[in-house]
């Protein structure tokens, strides 16, 4: 039948697996299998092709550019957090002035920010992180008691794998001495025939006279 699996190895009654070189046979058996096999179809065409490239962003695209290219990392501008004056060329402009001032003003609002951000990890961080350690405790709860089904579930079938080998096993004990019972007594019998045929013949030979009458 298509798809159907023969089991030809019961590795709970099996015996001989520790003895010498019997690893290294069957690493060596299927080694040389690798090395045989031919897929005769593809197995994956059902599946829609790899995109490997499904979740990239133009950052990450333009970073990926740069490590193929081997080229240094830009460094972190700090530009944004500088204040500096107008050029020399325009300190008498007023424009020019307006900007600087403008970008002061944006950073006095950005540290701002920042300051009442600290003000609300001190008043409520903790709280926070706690509520978060909470949820991660229950997750590891439910991942250890899934973990828990799980082993259960592999401990129960180990065990009926072990049980239905074991009665495999007696069958096949029983089986074999049958098997043994049966080749002895054939040789037995082709003894006594061979035996018998052997006094017939030289029965034959000491009364030559009974055959030609026959």
């Amino acid at each position: 039948m298509a798809g159907e699996v023969i089991v030809d190895a019961l590795p709970y009654i099996d015996q001989g697996y520790d003895e010498p070189g019997i690893r290294e046979a069957a690493i060596s058996m299927v080694e040389d299998e690798k090395r045989r096999y031919r897929p005769s179809k593809n197995y994956l065409e059902h599946l829609p092709p790899l995109n490997i490239s499904a979740f990239e962003t133009e950052m990450m695209r333009t970073e990926f550019d740069r490590l193929q290219q081997r080229l240094p990392m830009e460094t972190m501008s700090m530009k944004r957090y500088e204040l500096p004056p107008p050029p020399a060329g325009k300190l008498t402009d007023m424009s020019a002035w307006n900007e600087c001032l403008e970008n002061s003003m944006a950073q006095l609002e950005h540290q701002a920010t920042r300051i009442t951000n600290l003000e609300l990890m001190t008043d409520y961080g903790t709280e926070a992180w706690k509520s978060y350690l909470e949820i991660l405790v229950k997750c590891v709860a439910a991942a250890q008691t899934q973990l828990a089904k799980l082993k259960k579930q592999i401990q129960e079938v180990n065990f009926q794998r072990k049980n239905v080998q074991m009665q495999v096993g007696e069958k096949l004990r029983d089986l074999e001495a049958n098997w043994v019972g049966l080749v002895s007594k054939n040789y037995e019998i082709e003894l006594a025939c061979a035996h018998l045929e052997k006094q017939l013949r030289a029965y034959e030979q000491a009364n030559p006279e009974c055959m030609d009458t026959k």
